[in-house]
């Protein structure tokens, strides 16, 4: 592995280079120049805390002659660590396989697991429910622009997963060695090679449609196989152990099978659930999208600082709990639009958003409140029901044409329903209706919602500026089960059955369910020889 020490929290000035921060790092380790072998910026973010002294905030990696562990032991601080990458951990196993692994659903989980067995040698056979990603671009287009929703293709299903139409974002808490694998296979399929420097890198939507084809490309260079329009309608399980599926009439035998569902599989759950295969009604997080203008974020961020070249569009993630729930915003799209996002006829559902470029007039994120099954029932299937209730009564108050539901957020926080557009114009395509939002919404997730859009108006100034635009709902933050699996990563009670990624409640965006699709096709490799 390639042996490197990092140091973190290296601050600069603005109009600083990044030579001037790779010196800083060098003088901190108080290690002779000569001996810096290679030294180059892995991360870089900014800190605005202070307006009028914004301040770039670099982690610099560093190669250096002699024992770097000892080097970076010697300080015995947060601040340095010795890294080392690892070439990704594969243990073949023993049993030989009978039939290929099968793999259900190409979204970020079900394609890095798909991709990784391909690498080694294994080669296994993708179906997806959804079309490849070019007649996915042209079916989810022609929704946006007349309403026409295709319920297997659209926002949620199809090649990518819903990754696909998002920012591409790959921020992630998780700290895994496998985070390194995911931006590598991005980058090699042709992601900007900056995602590998970034804080919080984002492929846009644009980049990542060439890179789920080129991943597909290279699966079946491999020998893999990778099915379009093929929703897997059964599992047959004998005796406790998987044994084949059913697509589209026609039974696939096959002893392991990787369940990379999404999170709206609904009758996909609904499937598993009436077979018996444990579940858990899992907590999620609803609301709405709110937009700005993306110079009011920029303003509120960096003041005077807006607009320097050197600082990105501003990017905020807010969250404000009190007890058990919290309002917070995530997937925050700069310079995005939100889109309509169903997967289901006659259910409204908003996401966000941003090209690579990310050069729209408006910034947009979910601003959601945390609902649990003491909100919407202990039944498993209880907090898809409360789900498709919102969307449904959206839909209704929507003008029953897959419009959304809005209102400014003057209007809202005085209890008026209103929606006045005046700086800030809704950027969702098929129209956004006038909506008291308090006929769709519980009243713990109005009262958060007002909660958070005062408290955070705190901390970035015109974040509750009257003129901004609630469009909603947004229901689809997190799966609403998880597909319970023991220690071996199968599905309890079921062997061969192998829940993975966000559907199956065990990730949550891009870089966590490529990981959790990476660990799965490890476990599986540690079993069998490659076929």
């Amino acid at each position: 592995g390639i042996k490197m020490i990092y140091v973190s929290d290296v601050k600069i000035g603005i109009n600083k280079t990044e030579q001037d921060a790779i010196d800083k790092a060098i003088s901190f380790l108080q290690v002779r120049v000569e001996n810096v072998l290679s030294a180059h910026i892995v991360k870089t973010s900014i800190d605005a805390r202070k307006r009028e002294q914004i301040m770039l905030v670099h982690t610099v990696a560093l190669s250096i002659k002699g024992n770097e562990k000892a080097i970076a032991e010697r300080f015995n601080s947060n601040q340095v660590r010795y890294v080392e990458k690892k070439p990704l951990e594969v243990s073949y196993g023993t049993k030989s396989l009978d039939h290929p692994i099968v793999v259900v659903g190409f979204g970020p989980a079900g394609m890095m697991c798909a991709l990784t067995l391909a690498l080694h040698g294994y080669k296994p056979i993708v179906f997806e429910r959804g079309s490849d990603v070019d007649t996915r671009v042209d079916k989810v287009n022609k929704f946006w622009q007349s309403g026409v929703l295709d319920s297997e293709t659209n926002v949620q299903f199809g090649e990518g997963g819903a990754g696909t139409f998002s920012d591409g974002k790959l921020t992630t808490r998780i700290s895994d060695y496998r985070c390194n694998h995911v931006i590598e296979q991005f980058i090699k399929h042709g992601a900007p090679e900056e995602i590998s420097v970034k804080a919080k890198p984002h492929i846009g939507t644009d980049n990542l449609r060439h890179i789920v084809k080129s991943i597909r490309q290279e699966i079946i260079r491999l020998g893999g196989q990778v099915n379009f329009n093929r929703k897997v309608d059964d599992i047959i399980i004998k005796n406790g152990s998987v044994c084949g599926i059913v697509s589209g009439g026609e039974t696939i035998d096959c002893e392991n099978v990787v369940l990379a569902i999404g999170h709206s599989a609904r009758d996909t759950f609904k499937m598993l659930y009436d077979k018996g295969i444990v579940m858990e009604p899992k907590a999620f997080s609803v609301g709405a999208r709110i937009e700005h203008r993306q110079q009011t974020i920029n303003e509120g961020l960096y003041g005077d600082y807006a607009g320097h070249k050197l600082l990105s569009c501003g990017e905020y993630a807010l969250s404000h709990r009190v007890g058990s729930r919290a309002v917070y915003t995530f997937c925050m799209c700069p310079g995005g639009t939100v889109v309509p996002s169903s997967s289901e006829q006659g259910g409204v559902v908003t996401n966000g958003m941003s090209e690579f470029s990310r050069d729209k007039d408006n910034a947009n994120s979910a601003l959601v409140v945390s609902v649990s099954p003491d909100d919407f029932g202990k039944g498993v299937l209880d907090g898809i029901e409360f789900q498709r209730k919102l969307e449904k009564s959206a839909y209704q108050y929507g003008g029953a044409n897959y419009g959304a539901i809005g209102t400014d957020v003057g209007s809202f926080l005085n209890g008026k329903v209103g929606l006045n557009v005046k700086s800030v114009a809704p950027s969702y395509s098929l129209g956004v209706t006038a909506c008291d939002f308090t006929k769709i919404f519980p009243p713990t997730v109005i009262e958060f919602l007002k909660l958070g859009l005062n408290k955070f108006d705190h901390k970035i100034k015109g974040f509750a500026s009257a003129d901004a635009i609630l469009t909603g709902p947004e229901t689809r933050t997190s799966s609403p089960v998880r597909i319970t699996r023991g220690e071996n990563l199968q599905s309890l009670g079921t062997s061969g059955l192998y829940p993975c990624g966000e559907g199956a409640g065990y990730a949550g965006g891009i870089m966590s369910a490529g990981v959790d699709g990476i660990k799965i096709a490890q476990e599986i490799m540690s079993n069998y020889k490659p076929n």
